[in-house]
């Protein structure tokens, strides 16, 4: 990145027996549509970030890759997801700190936990009128005994200071008002992000609140993962529910679709259910 000096996130390893997952409320936030492909010189992150077993996430390999198909150029990167791995997404922040030319980020809907440290990554930051940023501090399902148990609330303490480094180099808050956030689960809508330095400027742009011509069953699938994840349902639990639901089993081979031949209906009348 070739404007602002911010900081570079070591990579860490990533333990045995730690899981993470994309916060409840910001997956019910996010649940939309994914939006309709743009140019070639922007990169899309519509997804929760990591591999997910949709067979959907956006990875840093992913970004890697389309960096490597921009080139040493400008790049426009769009922004709707509730987060994800913590992992994935430092590796993707750095990606984009190192980017040779201006990067210009657009908030389109939702840029929560994993992404808002993501979309700090920009020369220039912009929110669209009605979107959301979401700061808080690093949380993960930890399986193991005592010592695995310290080892990860260790590491959990040195993602929260990497994050917060990050936010404050941006924003140049003070990093006790950063922690204070971060603390506190804050929600930052568009003028309110900028009013504290976390976006350079809103923007009404009616791709902003666009939702687009999603496929049903995708949609289904993402607002009860959502509901699942709020009352919650552990990440592999939810995983094993959406496989009954919809027919794959655990036994599927590598190149099983997750989730193929879904009954939209039945999702339907089940998160009415949850929701009852």
């Amino acid at each position: 990145m070739c404007l602002r000096k911010l900081p570079e996130i070591k990579a860490f390893t990533r333990p045995a027996g730690l899981s993470w997952d994309a916060p409840a409320e910001a997956l019910e936030r996010w649940a939309a549509p994914v939006a309709a492909a743009e140019d070639p010189a922007t990169i899309s992150i519509y997804e929760p970030i990591g591999a997910d077993w949709f067979g959907e996430g956006f990875t840093a390999k992913r970004m890697a890759a389309a960096l490597r198909a921009i080139g040493p150029n400008p790049v426009n990167v769009s922004i709707n997801s509730p987060g994800g791995d913590v992992f994935e997404g430092l590796a993707i922040y750095n990606q984009l700190r190192e980017h040779p030319a201006e990067v210009k980020v657009k908030v389109m809907g939702l840029a929560a936990s994993a992404a808002s440290f993501i979309a700090m990554a920009g020369d220039r930051i912009e929110m669209g009128l009605g979107s959301f940023m979401m700061i808080h501090n690093s949380w993960g399902v930890v399986i193991g005994n005592r010592h695995e148990m310290r080892a990860a609330a260790h590491l959990f303490d040195e993602f929260d200071a990497s994050m917060r480094d990050i936010y404050v180099a941006r924003t140049g808050l003070d990093g006790a008002e950063v922690s204070s956030l971060m603390d506190a689960e804050t929600w930052l809508g568009a003028r309110k992000a900028v009013d504290k330095g976390f976006a350079d400027a809103t923007f009404d742009d009616a791709e902003a609140n666009s939702t687009g011509q999603a496929r049903a069953d995708v949609g289904a699938r993402r607002r009860l993962d959502a509901l699942l994840a709020r009352q919650g349902v552990p990440r592999a639990e939810r995983r094993r529910l959406m496989r009954e639901i919809s027919g794959t089993q655990d036994a599927a081979g590598p190149d099983a679709m997750p989730c193929a031949g879904v009954d939209t209906a039945a999702l339907r009348r089940l998160i009415a259910t949850l929701k009852n």
